[in-house]
């Protein structure tokens, strides 16, 4: 028995360490990663602030550390560089696309690419802001110096700025502008997150506001989306909404989106949709699965296991065993799905409707990151 526990766990740590390299590829010497190959053709040799804040998540789960300061210590350089255009838009209010912050960046010298690629992304400040907040409060020192100290400062005064709980954005996929659940509720993580610490002051209204808009869209994404695979951030990494709120999504999403290599984003999304009418056969994305075995584990963890009911609700206290057990059986079913749409030891970014072809953005970083978190987390 202990010779088959050690082999598994053998076999558990290659796959982690496979994997773990795929991302270590990634990386360039400023310490930002590159969305995916050096070599890839489709743009994606370039650093994106949502996709290193998401690809980073693995080095915080196995705590290496090291790793982990060196990408964030470069995502704060990239604001410092351009705090003149941030203060800016402070002062004046971006109404120009080209005028907000940036979403990626040349990951050498940290300028902006200015060709026009759905710049508008606010949840990718507002997930800046959560995980300095969130690791600072965990103990692990990012801010070192005044200077950065007043950038975090600067972010938050441009979320106040444009208004971001009102704000048409491009969003998580970097398209049409709307007001997003998943861009509102970032920034009131990260809002909400950065105010624990005594970092920065955050005034209680700009955190209000995010909150209000999203009890009137949840559980939309928005107006024109019943249901997007972005939503699930809400739930993980950011913890902002209710458990029973997160559960309505993740069964929209499961019934609505859920295909047999991947989540779909939303219906009729046409990026690498195989009809040219775009209407039908949507690219399945390889890190939905392991986001909703995450989410199952987080559920399967947080339910009250301990303390004992008064006597005479026995039945309320086997009903959430009985969840446990399910959430708990779900995240494994996730992980198992995940291991399914690995492609030659990497995991791509989608596949191509109802096909085994994944595109050419092989590996993804941050869908290599979930994986692996997923592994971690639930493969115990």
């Amino acid at each position: 028995m202990m010779e088959t526990e050690d082999t598994n766990k053998d076999i558990e740590n290659d796959i982690l360490d496979k994997h773990l390299n795929n991302i270590r590829a990634l990386q360039v010497p400023s310490g930002l990663f590159l969305a995916s190959r050096k070599d890839v053709s489709t743009g994606y040799n370039k650093a994106w602030l949502r996709d290193n804040f998401y690809t980073c998540l693995a080095f915080e789960e196995i705590e290496d550390w090291e790793t982990v300061k060196k990408v964030w210590k470069a995502l704060l350089s990239i604001f410092i560089k351009h705090k003149e255009k941030i203060n800016w838009a402070i002062k004046n209010k971006p109404y120009e696309t080209y005028q907000y912050i940036h979403a990626r960046y040349n990951p050498e010298n940290f300028e902006e690419f200015w060709e026009e690629w759905g710049n508008k992304q606010n949840d990718a400040v507002g997930a800046i802001l959560f995980k300095i907040g969130d690791l600072e409060n965990k103990g692990v020192k990012i801010i070192e110096s005044q200077e950065e100290k007043e950038i975090l400062q600067t972010l938050i005064d441009y979320l106040n700025s444009i208004e971001y709980w009102n704000d048409p954005d491009n969003g998580i996929w970097e398209e049409y502008e709307e007001v997003h659940a998943s861009s509102v509720g970032a920034c009131v993580a990260g809002l909400k997150s950065i105010s624990k610490t005594n970092l920065v002051k955050v005034p209680l209204h700009i955190i209000e506001k995010g909150e209000e808009t999203l009890k009137k869209l949840l559980p939309r994404e928005s107006k024109n989306k019943f249901v997007d695979l972005a939503e699930l951030s809400l739930i993980y990494p950011f913890d902002v909404i209710s458990e029973k709120e997160g559960r309505e999504i993740v069964r929209n999403i499961e019934y609505h989106l859920e295909k047999d290599r991947g989540i779909i984003r939303y219906k009729n999304d046409r990026y690498y949709n195989k009809n040219e009418d775009g209407v039908s056969e949507e690219a399945e994305w390889c890190f939905g699965f392991p986001w909703l075995s995450i989410i199952y584990n987080k559920w399967a963890n947080t339910m009250p296991r301990t303390s004992p009911l008064p006597t005479g609700q026995e039945d309320n206290t086997k009903k959430e065993w009985d969840e446990i057990n399910e959430d708990t059986k779900k995240a494994q079913e996730y992980l198992q799905k995940s291991f399914k749409i690995i492609h030659k030891d990497q995991v791509p970014e989608l596949y191509y409707s109802d096909s085994d072809k994944p595109n050419d953005n092989t590996p993804l970083g941050w869908a290599e990151s979930l994986f692996i978190v997923a592994l971690l987390k639930t493969g115990k």
